[in-house]
């Protein structure tokens, strides 16, 4: 089974630390189901509308904005913010549109929205949600599958339980209501799935089982967690046993051979470590020079 047949959701999150092609599984998944044909969104989430794109460095092509551009052939691109998210909530909350946009001008709403504990997550839950709903002109979804580039493994875990907490603390209204929505979406195994990118080392792999953890204490289901820049393994199992006790520190190759043996190592843990059946490891050679292609090719 391929990894695209795995996470085949409305709703993908893609989310890992810093560093291990998170960005680069995002833009590749969203080219891939866009060659099958379907209408596909992928939105990095981002504390502003300034804050430099890691996903247009990954796609090229247009700028990502607020509002969802045409990248290419059945694929478009937006960054998902707190604030368009509390504007579009304001938006629907209040009577009069011209209401919300006032609202949003005020630096004191502002101050609040951003400082006010889970309203910074809940307007990007918000956002996500209304894109999600967005519809085509034929009546059917704009967008097949939302992907989303989730900036750092709290922040998914943040997305896990904002609209839990809200639920919570806010027994009715407008922002329960919006909170339920939340927490139904996030938490339907048919509508959205989870993606967790990570590194064969060791340590990457253990955040990344952590991070598997916390995602189904709150209910996310994770569909796959992608190990990004595995070596490639040229060895069978006797050439390896013989090479090693006579494989010197200081010959060519030798700091290859431990990167290969610290990469088995991690993944065996992960196999072993998993919960049975709940994910599915994706092994992804990242040894070309174009890593989004590359990951393509091992898509399809």
């Amino acid at each position: 089974m391929s990894l695209l047949d795995l996470v085949q959701r409305r709703c993908i999150i893609v989310t890992g630390k810093g560093g291990v092609g998170k960005t680069t599984t995002t833009a590749a998944l969203g080219r891939a189901f866009s060659q099958q044909g379907k209408r596909v969104l992928v939105a990095e989430i981002v504390p502003d509308a300034e804050t430099p794109s890691a996903l247009y460095e990954a796609l090229g092509g247009v700028k990502p904005t607020e509002e969802p551009q045409l990248h290419s052939e059945n694929l478009w691109v937006a960054l998902l913010t707190p604030t368009m998210g509390h504007l579009r909530f304001l938006q629907d909350a209040l009577p009069i549109k011209i209401l919300a946009d006032t609202a949003m001008r005020s630096q004191g709403l502002k101050k609040f929205l951003s400082a006010a504990p889970g309203f910074s997550d809940m307007g990007v839950m918000y956002r996500m949600l209304d894109l999600l709903k967005r519809h085509h002109p034929n009546g059917q979804p704009m967008f097949d599958v939302c992907i989303i580039d989730s900036p750092a493994t709290g922040h998914a875990l943040a997305l896990a339980q904002i609209p839990e907490f809200l639920t919570r603390a806010i027994p009715g209204g407008p922002i329960y209501r919006a909170a339920l929505e939340g927490v139904t979406t996030l938490t339907d195994p048919k509508m959205t799935g989870c993606v967790i990118v990570t590194l064969p080392e060791t340590l990457p792999v253990t955040e990344a089982l952590e991070l598997e953890k916390g995602l189904g204490k709150h209910k996310l289901a994770v569909t796959a967690i992608v190990v990004n820049r595995v070596p490639l393994d040229p060895f069978s199992t006797e050439e390896r046993d013989a090479l090693t006790p006579v494989l010197p520190a200081n010959v060519f190759g030798a700091r290859e051979m431990k990167r290969i043996e610290r990469a088995r190592a991690a993944i065996a843990l992960l196999k072993d470590k998993r919960p049975q059946g709940s994910v599915l490891l994706h092994e992804v050679d990242g040894t070309g020079v174009e890593p989004a292609k590359n990951l393509v090719a091992q898509l399809g």
